[in-house]
């Protein structure tokens, strides 16, 4: 949406990640902890808001955190799959410590305001994280059925740094609604957006992090959380 409050035109001019990283104003952060690791190598001002939602899962969580912050100005978009550890010593101690990973991505696509789409190749992962997220936020569509998300935007490729940790992981797209992004976060009953983050975003990193603290990474353990029906997703 061409919405003057939010709007800047992305570039997607072939940059490799190295390169990208070395510009002037890109912050790439690391923080080790568990197993779990949140990411967000689309942050900053590019896929706003997904750093902020990805670090705080993690702090709460105790889970690991990487990410790449692009400053205000830049909108530079590199396709995940070439998001290559060989040219990060972060990114690859961040994969190499973790088991598992939980990426965080920002879309944008016509009639799916509400969708929240959970791909990546661990679909057992997967499906504990729409349980959680689907509990702190009943008015949202978490779309964890990969034939139902649009093919770019599925996270199944192996060069896709969400899969390339030991066990696998997720990619999570989050639409703008849920990041505050829309006008109708303008207008939301006590929100003002000046001083306060919009109230979905809290939710949302609530249930994010309490996946994240349920989850076991022993596959011998029996899950956390319950395993209630898959709610119905939407092309």
């Amino acid at each position: 949406m061409k919405n003057g409050w939010f709007w800047q035109e992305v570039s997607h001019e072939p940059v490799s990640f190295g390169d990208l990283l070395a510009r002037p104003g890109v912050v790439e952060t690391l923080d080790r902890r568990s197993k779990l690791g949140f990411c967000a190598f689309h942050g900053g001002n590019l896929e706003r808001f997904t750093d902020q939602i990805a670090r705080e899962a993690a702090e709460r969580s105790g889970s690991s955190f990487y990410g790449v912050l692009q400053p205000k100005g830049m909108r530079q978009h590199i396709p995940s799959t070439k998001v290559d550890p060989a040219e990060s010593e972060k990114l690859q101690a961040f994969l190499d410590h973790c088991d598992m990973v939980i990426a965080i991505h920002g879309y944008g696509l016509r009639g799916r305001w509400t969708d929240l789409l959970v791909g990546g190749q661990n679909r057992e992962l997967a499906h504990h994280v729409s349980w959680h997220v689907r509990r702190t936020l009943p008015q949202y569509r978490v779309v964890e059925d990969v034939e139902q998300i649009p093919k770019g935007l599925r996270g199944q490729h192996s060069k896709n740094p969400c899969n390339l940790a030991r066990g696998g992981g997720v990619q999570i797209e989050l639409p703008p609604r849920v990041r505050g992004l829309t006008p109708m976060a303008l207008h939301w009953p006590g929100h003002d957006p000046s001083i306060d983050r919009f109230p979905h975003i809290e939710r949302l990193i609530e249930g994010l992090a309490t996946a994240a603290s349920t989850w076991s990474l022993d596959p011998a353990t029996p899950p956390a959380s319950p395993r209630p029906p898959v709610a119905a997703s939407h092309a």
